[in-house]
């Protein structure tokens, strides 16, 4: 901050033994420490107050911008959920127009007699497939007709001659010793 070196301390010291004299130097001396320590910290809070002014700003956009993307990204999505459900209301009435379809080709085909004795739950057996309910079959059983397959015998191991047993030999040494 200030550019004062040794001399100029010195300088100051003897201007102040002068001034103040050797009973009051101490006590002054004393309070300008206590005063200088409490410029030092009423600095370091200013300078703490300051950076957190500044984090805060960089926090107060940083919120924004996310809050942004946010809000770019739930209209998107409730512009995908839009195209979707539109799509969905589309098929979904698929089944009702093949069965107004069939219902009218059945009735076109059948006499106007017999169609005006049909009732609509007769039309909407014969048309099952187009209301929606899939004709479902019984399982068929296939432990019956699959044959038993009985399991082959393992094959016996063989030995390789340069196999060597628990204690270290051929085993054909050791068939020999036994013999």
């Amino acid at each position: 901050m200030f550019d004062i070196g040794f001399s100029e301390l010195v300088l100051i010291a003897i201007v102040g033994l002068v001034v103040f004299g050797p009973e009051e130097l101490p006590r002054v001396a004393r309070t300008a420490g206590h005063l200088l320590g409490r410029l030092r910290r009423y600095v370091a809070d200013v300078k703490s107050d300051i950076s957190r002014e500044m984090e805060a700003s960089e926090m107060k956009s940083l919120v924004s911008d996310v809050q942004e993307s946010a809000r770019a990204f739930q209209s998107s999505i409730n512009e995908q959920a839009a195209a979707f459900k539109a799509e969905f209301s589309e098929v979904a009435s698929l089944p009702e127009q093949a069965k107004a379809t069939l219902e009218a080709s059945f009735a076109a085909e059948t006499s106007t007699d017999t169609a005006a004795t049909a009732s609509p739950e007769a039309v909407q057996d014969s048309i099952g497939v187009a209301s929606g309910i899939p004709e479902v079959t019984p399982p068929v059983e296939t432990a019956a007709c699959v044959p038993e397959v009985q399991a082959a015998p393992a094959p016996e191991p063989t030995r390789d001659e340069n196999q060597l047993d628990l204690f270290g030999e051929p085993p054909t040494v050791r068939k020999e010793q036994k013999e």
